[in-house]
């Protein structure tokens, strides 16, 4: 036995490389996930008295197995039928070898499970559960209190991810090369959702969750060392670092939002900053074509190299945008352009470009369209319909630190006004 480390982080770990491994060995996802989960507990309060066994993950595969031993065999006597996901294995054999010692378990399996948990035969909210679950090892309730819905909601909505991938008959596989684009490009969007909804929660009384977006990072760092050939994959480690460096200056000391022209810039993690950029350096120099991740994180660089917001370089951002426009196109980054061309041409050109957005049902009754909508305005100094719409856009975001921060806006452009 070693000394005792810092447990939570050893085990989250090590969850995704013992399920992969049981999947592997016996198949039926939903039954090795549960019992890796049983295998977690157990360690989770052995470990502090007892010390960590000198291979961790093997007692945890070995711990997890005797589990999905017992529960194949309690399913077995009641339907009566012989389990065939022994064959492979001799439970004698199984049961008789020591917990830390099974070669199997140097095998790491956590890529091939991340891509079946972002697999495009789940919906997006089962995707990002079944990752954070399965490959994240964070519990059913740390993922159901980050996303702010009862345990037993999370619960049930995990639940019928594990049934999907059994019902859908999901391979535990690598991808072929000829699919792996596509599916890899599914594992990032469910990353990126991950880090997103962790740097600004989608609701409640926290403008972040530091646990999702760190939990992003990690399992984006994870990706990144399995496939380190893939441009996309370090864009958005960039992306997420360069965005995770702004997080200390991102809050007032009394948990208000400080929007990023206001942010003390001292405040910047620098380590991140500067990891990000080599990142990006390397994804840029390589002979594959520009993707979306890799330019959303040439736009954060750009915001991260100017020491002061007024040495922001708005041409270059402009310019950015305008090439993510043509090879992802998608509301959001049209919006985050009409920012731009206000900084270059003037918030006029700008609002024309918000009345066309207007028109997409994806951002229509978005309170981040109103938003800045109320920014130009203000631009444009037309404070009394700034106001309004500062209240209008408070009306409909979702977080409270969002909503008291547009509200002090409209406060301050209309002193009185309700």
């Amino acid at each position: 036995m070693n000394g005792v480390p810092a447990f939570e982080g050893l085990l989250r770990e090590l969850a995704p490389q013992a399920l992969g491994a049981l999947v592997r060995r016996y198949g039926q996802f939903d039954l090795c996930e549960d019992a890796v989960q049983e295998a977690l507990l157990s360690a989770a309060l052995q470990w502090p008295q007892e010390g960590v066994p000198d291979n961790p993950r093997g007692w945890l595969v070995a711990v997890a197995s005797r589990r999905l031993v017992d529960q194949m065999r309690a399913e077995r006597s009641r339907r009566d039928r012989e389990d065939r996901v022994m064959l492979a294995t001799p439970q004698s054999e199984l049961l008789g070898r020591p917990a830390d010692t099974d070669p199997e378990t140097d095998r790491d399996d956590s890529l091939a499970l991340l891509f079946l948990c972002c697999h495009p035969a789940l919906s997006t909210p089962s995707r990002i559960a079944l990752t954070l679950r399965a490959v994240g090892g964070l519990t059913t309730a740390q993922i159901a209190a980050a996303f702010l819905v009862p345990e037993a909601t999370m619960a049930q909505r995990i639940s019928r991810a594990k049934q999907s991938v059994r019902a859908a008959g999901l391979s535990f596989r690598l991808p072929e090369e000829s699919e792996r684009a596509e599916r890899l490009a599914e594992v990032l969007h469910v990353l990126y959702l991950v880090f997103n909804e962790g740097y600004t929660a989608s609701g409640g009384d926290s403008l972040t969750a530091p646990e999702l977006s760190g939990e992003a990072v990690r399992l984006t760092r994870l990706l990144h060392r399995s496939l380190p050939g893939e441009p996309e994959i370090a864009g958005l480690l960039a992306l997420m670092l360069f965005t995770e460096a702004r997080r200390p200056a991102r809050t007032g000391a009394d948990g208000e939002l400080v929007p990023l022209p206001e942010q003390d810039r001292a405040l910047w993690d620098r380590a991140l900053v500067d990891e990000g950029a080599a990142l990006l350096t390397g994804a840029l120099s390589g002979p594959s074509p520009l993707g979306p991740y890799q330019l959303q994180a040439a736009v954060a660089a750009v915001h991260t190299e100017a020491e002061r917001v007024e040495d922001t370089d708005w041409l270059q951002i402009l310019a950015l945008y305008d090439l993510l426009e043509k090879i992802a196109p998608n509301p959001v980054a049209s919006l985050n352009r009409a920012v731009a061309v206000a900084m270059v041409h003037g918030p006029a050109a700008a609002l024309e470009l918000l009345a066309v957005l207007e028109s997409d049902s994806r951002l229509a009754r978005h309170h981040r369209l109103l938003a800045t909508r109320a920014h130009l305005l203000e631009l444009q100094g037309d404070l009394s319909a700034a106001a309004a719409a500062y209240r209008a856009a408070a009306h409909r975001a979702p977080s409270a630190p969002e909503r008291r921060h547009l509200l002090s806006r409209a406060a301050r452009l209309a002193p009185g006004a309700s």
